[in-house]
């Protein structure tokens, strides 16, 4: 994952359209039910994928602020890991898992997260239950034992959101399987249904893009209240004491840069290159204008792709060249913001 992933805790929503498809394809009982995402943001997406009467929504988050707003949904989270999470098994009726998308992080652990967060909850899923993940698809791959060996009734469908275009995003939909069924199922069909799973990795693009009108039906069971036991750091306290404790303020003087302060006229008058140079290494970034006008602004570098279109041998070959650019993001003491790019 790259840096700016990293930063945001590997945080790639989904964009609304795409939740509002997934939801026709659920029938909820009513009776109640549980719903689990164990990375769920600030919640949009799940609230409108479990949306309606008597559907009791869990959530794990890293974020303290969109925990926070998780929570304003109506959505009892835990704030922290969902690997410091403990659970009974075989408690909640459906699981939404987007995980992060991005290695183990450690010595010598290279595995895809994907894989890791599907093994860790999808224990917690009862049997019949339904499994709705949302993931790159190059990284089915990593998934295709479990989805394989624990789940039935699977489906793969592309996603065609900009954004979800932008992370090449499929969503897999599937029940798992009762102990039953699981011991009933011949070695030969679990290894078919691997190496399908991993033929659709290689080519995502030409899936069957998420269906407005669904083209199946998934019947999510019943369910009761789950306790959840969270027995992890207490990240909120930890980040309130930090800056309390004296060895965080003697290794913050060598670790923390102090804010850099520039004054005064350049000696000659600057041209667009300075500027840039200027504006991406944050030396323009602070509070300018008064009154309603008063704003704080910020600098970015960000990476655009351009496409071209040749025609060579009778044959279409598209070239894509790399490019940066500045982008400025305004935001203003009323509350407006704007983003020039």
């Amino acid at each position: 994952m790259r840096l700016a992933g990293r930063a945001r805790l590997g945080f790639y929503p989904l964009p609304l359209p795409e939740a509002e498809r997934i939801r026709n394809f659920l029938t909820f009982t009513d009776k109640c039910t549980c719903a689990l995402d164990p990375c769920v943001g600030d919640g949009t997406a799940f609230s409108a994928i479990t949306s309606g009467n008597g559907v009791l929504r869990y959530g794990v988050e890293l974020d303290a602020g969109r925990a926070e707003q998780a929570h304003n949904r109506g959505i009892e989270v835990i704030h922290g890991n969902c690997f410091d999470v403990h659970c009974p098994v075989e408690s909640f009726s459906l699981i939404y898992l987007n995980p992060p998308y991005d290695f183990e992080i450690g010595e010598q652990k290279s595995q895809r997260m994907e894989r890791l967060f599907l093994e860790h909850v999808y224990h917690w899923l009862k049997r019949g239950g339904l499994l709705v993940m949302v993931i790159p698809g190059r990284y089915l791959h990593d998934c295709s034992q479990i989805l394989a060996h624990q789940f039935r009734d699977v489906r793969v469908y592309r996603l065609t959101e900009p954004e979800s275009v932008k992370y090449k995003q499929v969503v897999v939909m599937g029940v798992r399987r009762t102990r039953a069924e699981r011991d009933r199922v011949p070695d030969a069909e679990i290894t078919r249904a691997r190496m399908h799973f991993e033929s659709l990795a290689t080519g995502p693009e030409k899936l069957s893009p998420l269906p407005t009108e669904p083209d199946n039906a998934y019947g999510v069971p019943p369910g009761k209240e789950v306790r959840l036991v969270y027995r992890g750091l207490p990240l909120d306290q930890i980040e309130d004491l930090l800056p309390r404790s004296s060895a965080y303020r003697q290794a913050s003087a060598i670790l923390v840069a102090p804010p850099s302060d520039v004054s005064g006229r350049p000696l000659t008058p600057l041209h667009g290159g300075h500027v840039g140079l200027l504006c991406t290494a944050g030396m323009l970034n602070g509070v300018f204008g008064e009154g309603q006008t008063r704003h704080l602004a910020h600098w970015q570098s960000v990476k655009l792709v351009d496409k071209t279109e040749e025609e060579e041998d009778g044959k279409t070959v598209i070239r894509e060249k790399e490019r940066f650019s500045n982008e400025l993001t305004l935001v203003f003491c009323t509350g407006e913001i704007v983003v020039l790019k």
